[in-house]
């Protein structure tokens, strides 16, 4: 096995041909961290001259000069039976990596837990969502209503009997979005990235066009009377589009414009023949409001339509110098 440092066709195409395809590893999504300041490390692991696993490590900073490795939703090793070879491999690569970039650790989410042994493990905050709902699109348009709550078919059909138009955002849309994704954070208590990350993942991630080994994120506008009443940004990779980010005004709530907005995407991009659609992060206790809504869609099939992630975990380097890092954190917290 060798280390080889990837190109975007080397990296996007191995993605990509994965089962529910994870973006946040594309190439796409790291140049956007790149514009927001992080350094960025794509690496695969060849074996007998075939791509067999692959990496996005995001460089984060820390205190006095160090780093992590962070490593978002890693994807599957492309073996059926040495999957812990593998990683173990790339994680030894990574550690060599880390002692040149004064990384303290990776921070990693793994899709399938792998703990190796002689390198420190432990459970981390988690940064992704533990948990999603994924519809399953190869199910026809009747199929996928029967499997809504009663109530949220109601509210689609409200909101189309009142006219709500389902329209394709574009950059000069951006302050209403920003509008309407601020109302939402204060209202249902959500901590928000800053106004400027938001526009440069619209204006950087939007302009290319459906169908390829790309990354793209699409705003969807739901209007309604010369009013923009709620805003999906929804993410476009492999075979799964995801609703990254949603916001609705304080206006009108009892239009539902939510809800349609919804329904005519996952219609959409079943017609684009798009296999999952990801509503990306639900959470009883942290959200249970946006939970409920996203339930909504597919209530009857609740448990076919969990995902449970193993969650974050962090792999150190330096165990003396990670204690450190954990109480400074723990001091932040205090102020």
């Amino acid at each position: 096995m060798k280390l080889i440092e990837l190109n975007k066709k080397q990296l996007n195409i191995f993605l990509t041909e994965q089962n529910r395809a994870q973006f946040l590893q594309s190439w796409e999504w790291g140049k956007f961290q790149e514009e927001n300041g992080f350094s960025m490390f794509r690496y695969g692991v060849e074996e007998e001259g075939k791509l067999v696993a692959v990496i996005s490590l995001i460089k984060k900073k820390l205190f006095g000069g160090w780093n992590y490795f962070y490593a978002p939703r890693m994807s599957e090793p492309k073996v059926k039976s040495q999957k812990s070879k593998v990683l173990e491999f790339l994680f030894d690569e990574i550690e060599k990596l880390a002692k040149k970039e004064k990384c303290l650790f990776l921070r990693y989410e793994p899709n399938e837990l792998i703990l190796k042994s002689k390198i420190l493990n432990l459970k981390s905050i988690d940064l992704q969502p533990a948990k999603t709902l994924m519809l399953d699109l190869s199910k026809s348009e009747e199929e996928l209503l029967a499997g809504m709550h009663q109530k949220t078919r109601y509210n689609i059909r409200l909101a189309e009997k009142k006219g709500v138009e389902i329209i394709n955002g574009q950059i000069k849309d951006f302050d209403e979005f920003w509008k309407l994704i601020s109302q939402t954070g204060n209202r249902d208590g959500f901590r928000l990235h800053n106004k400027e990350y938001y526009r440069k993942m619209l204006s950087s991630l939007s302009q290319v066009k459906y169908g390829n080994n790309t990354l793209e994120v699409k705003l969807f506008l739901a209007k309604y009377q010369n009013k923009i009443l709620s805003a999906n940004i929804v993410t476009f990779f492999g075979d799964t589009v995801t609703y990254l980010h949603g916001a609705s005004s304080n206006e009108d709530r009892n239009i539902m414009a939510p809800y349609l907005i919804q329904w005519e995407v996952i219609k959409k991009v079943r017609e684009l023949g798009y296999k999952y659609y990801d509503f990306y992060g639900v959470d009883e206790k942290k959200w249970p409001g946006v939970t409920k809504f996203k339930n909504g869609f597919c209530i009857k099939n609740l448990e076919n339509c969990e995902i449970s992630y193993p969650g974050t975990y962090d792999l150190v380097f330096s165990k003396m110098w990670y204690n450190v890092y954990k109480i400074l954190r723990r001091i932040r917290r205090l102020f």
